[in-house]
């Protein structure tokens, strides 16, 4: 082999490299651009009035659920799909997260699983009984919950334990109905 045959295979060497080297960092995965998503904001019993204040001339139907409740897991993905049904009406949905700060992890991958198209907070830390009657009298804590607040602001109804499509499909279509609240 002559030297021109060995400088064609360093050249050859060389341009395979230029390609390896190439496609390997097209190949390697890209950062993503977005920014990432918050954590839901912690919210406490006065914290929650104001939200139900924020919402008020609009029906709203707010949802306690958390990770390790396997009812708010089979429940939160038909309230989803409700909450984009029936926006064009006019309602709002928000859930709030009762889960504890130790199971954040899980329940950021809740949330990016289902993708909500409602808005999300949790529930601050402490006071738990304090935060439930505020929310509604009477309740013990059982999971998942759902109330329904009319367009004055006043609760209408709510749903304690897993409620089916009928149950909410009902109730909703009661809050959109012109004069019932």
């Amino acid at each position: 082999m002559g030297v021109e045959g060995l400088t064609m295979r360093i050249q050859i060497c060389f341009v395979s490299l230029i390609l390896l080297t190439a496609a390997t960092a097209l190949a390697a995965p890209q950062v993503s651009k977005t920014v990432a998503a918050r954590d839901p904001e912690r919210i406490d019993a006065q914290a929650y009035q104001k939200l139900v204040e924020k919402y008020h001339g609009k029906p709203l139907l707010v949802t306690f659920w958390a990770t390790w409740c396997e009812p708010c897991r089979d429940e939160y993905p038909m309230l989803n799909e409700l909450a984009k049904q029936y926006a064009p009406q006019g309602l709002k949905v928000v859930g709030v997260s009762m889960d504890d700060d130790g199971d954040l992890i899980l329940m950021r991958r809740f949330l990016a699983r289902y993708k909500p198209v409602f808005p999300n907070y949790r529930k601050k830390a402490g006071g738990e009984e304090l935060f439930r009657q505020g929310v509604l009298p009477g309740w013990n804590g059982t999971l998942p919950v759902s109330i329904f607040y009319g367009k004055d602001g006043r609760q209408v109804g709510h749903v304690v334990g897993e409620g089916t499509r009928d149950t909410y499909e009902t109730a909703i279509r009661t809050l959109l109905t012109p004069g019932s609240n």
